[in-house]
């Protein structure tokens, strides 16, 4: 079971709409829950039936601000407990049929109003005594290292959202990525990041889930990154995954280099265990390049901020480099998402026969060979013996020669 959330500030529009369905394609999760979403019900349909979810639940935007939906993959293992403008709290079975809590919370943004969620969470506490989760953006923090830059966060609210974790017997799980999810001034003196969304357990839910996991996704088109909770019981096994080329990597020299490297040093060995030992070596390259593109983005940008600060000859040509190799980072990510999202156009023309006509022809105008340059340069057509070309391309490429 995995539980996608994100404080999307408005995905009724295109872009976010657009990441949304393409997270869901990529991430596959069971649960869905937005808040801040700033749209009507009929929007949020729209969304519900494109990633092709059954249920849903909607708190809808009260004037400019607010909103909560919880959409669900499943029907059948979800009952509604009770919702309000600020959560909604859902009853769902594992494989194994034991039920347990799952509660969507959007916090106040209003401090004033911080007290009102305190009372909510202690009043849901006393539902029942089931293995309980609550997870999104609870507009605090629990510890003064759970924000970074600006003033220290008032202590008073530290303070009583510790109180209130306590007294509810919550737990704040660990999250595995970057440890800020929400931003604002990025790159300049006044850069702040804060720890604001969160997965609050009991005891029993954890006990459950043994091996959850809360995971910072890093990458969006809000100010709020989205987080996943990917929940396994006791008995899980986990799969080993299948090594994917990115096409991210073709943009950076050293996967070429590598790719020479192994393919000199195991001259011995045969093709099969050349292309086995590129495998575990770009596996464990790969990771760094399309692992952590929000990292790498901001440390370009404070070196900028930095180089740009000093003003002397020197800095110049450095500024000129950490330009190209921000302008680089960009470009794998955006290769990197446009590979990611494929899935979403075979969804597409599954599901619209104009739509997969339309692309089928695109892509046959656009793949199609009109003409080629012989071996002199000069341009050779259909008409003019292009046929004979390829065919005697391809004998020459497929004929045996003496290999190691």
């Amino acid at each position: 079971m995995k539980t996608l959330s994100w404080n999307c500030h408005g995905h009724g529009t295109p872009w976010a709409f657009q990441f949304l369905t393409e997270i869901v394609i990529q991430k596959h999760p069971d649960f869905l829950l937005l808040s801040e979403i700033l749209c009507k019900r009929n929007t949020v349909e729209k969304l519900q039936n494109r990633i092709g979810f059954e249920g849903m639940v909607i708190v809808e935007t009260q004037g400019h601000s607010g909103g909560i939906d919880f959409l669900f993959r499943n029907n059948d293992v979800v009952n509604l407990n009770s919702y309000s403008k600020n959560h909604i709290d859902l009853t769902n079975h594992n494989k194994q049929c034991q039920l347990y809590r799952v509660t969507g919370v959007y916090s106040e943004p209003d401090r004033r109003k911080r007290s009102e969620i305190w009372n909510l969470l202690r009043t849901l506490a006393m539902y029942n005594n089931l293995p309980w989760c609550l997870i999104r953006d609870f507009n605090n923090v629990v510890s003064q290292n759970d924000k970074k830059g600006g003033r220290p966060y008032p202590h008073n609210l530290v303070q009583g959202f510790r109180d209130v974790l306590e007294e509810c017997q919550l737990i704040d799980m660990d999250l595995q990525g970057h440890r800020y999810m929400w931003e604002r001034g990025v790159g300049t003196s006044q850069w702040i990041e804060v720890r604001l969304d969160r997965a609050l357990v009991n005891v029993s839910f954890q006990a459950m889930f043994e091996v959850a996991k809360l995971i910072n996704l890093e990458i969006s088109t809000s100010d709020h990154c989205p987080i996943l909770l990917a929940l396994q019981d006791k008995n899980y096994i986990a799969r080993t995954q299948r090594f994917k080329f990115e096409n991210a990597w073709l943009h950076e020299t050293m996967c070429q280099q590598i790719v020479a490297e192994v393919w000199a040093e195991h001259e011995h060995l045969s093709l099969f265990d050349k292309l086995k030992e590129c495998l575990n070596i770009l596996s464990a390259w790969g990771q760094e390049i399309t692992g952590n593109f929000k990292q790498r983005i901001k440390s370009c940008k404070r070196i900028l901020k930095t180089l740009k600060g000093r003003r002397d000859d020197n800095s110049v040509e450095l500024i000129k480099h950490e330009q190209r190799k921000l302008s680089e980072i960009y470009t794998q990510h955006e290769v990197f998402w446009r590979q990611h999202s494929k899935q979403l156009w075979l969804r597409e023309g599954d599901s619209n026969i104009k739509f997969f006509h339309a692309s089928v022809k695109k892509r046959r105008a656009i793949n199609k060979i009109t003409s080629l340059k012989d071996r002199d340069g000069g341009l050779v057509d259909w008409n003019s013996g292009l046929e004979n070309m390829v065919i005697n391309y391809f004998d020459d490429l497929f004929t045996a020669s003496q290999t190691k």
